[in-house]
């Protein structure tokens, strides 16, 4: 599995993120108001919009984007089942590349305590 720790990297993320809400708010602020009207229920429930937004975290190989939409996932009930069926479709769109990423993304999961 990877050596990646992804609640690490998540953590390290954030506490840098904490600086720019600090040193640049409005941008911070535009930012979180954007995630929030894109996450909220609508056509799509947020555990749907959350594998969204794990798909594309693999396509473009993200690893903090990886670690808060897996934690994400978990904190939303996601079975393992629809975590691989969604990391397979990110292997399909995303060949080989979106393979080793999704890799990493099962360790994120298991890091998490996803059962």
């Amino acid at each position: 599995m990877s050596s990646k720790h992804y609640p690490d990297i998540t953590r390290d993320i954030s506490n840098g993120i904490k600086h720019l809400r600090r040193d640049i708010p409005d941008v911070m602020q535009g930012f979180s108001a954007l995630a929030a009207a894109a996450g909220k229920d609508g056509a799509l429930d947020k555990k749907a919009k959350e594998f969204v937004a794990l798909g594309i975290a693999i396509a473009t190989r993200c690893d903090g984007c990886i670690g808060f939409h897996t934690e994400a996932l978990i904190k939303l009930g996601a079975s393992k089942a629809e975590f691989e069926e969604v990391l397979g479709m990110a292997i399909y769109m995303g060949g080989g590349p979106s393979l080793m990423y999704a890799g990493n993304a099962m360790a994120a999961w298991e890091q998490y305590g996803g059962v």
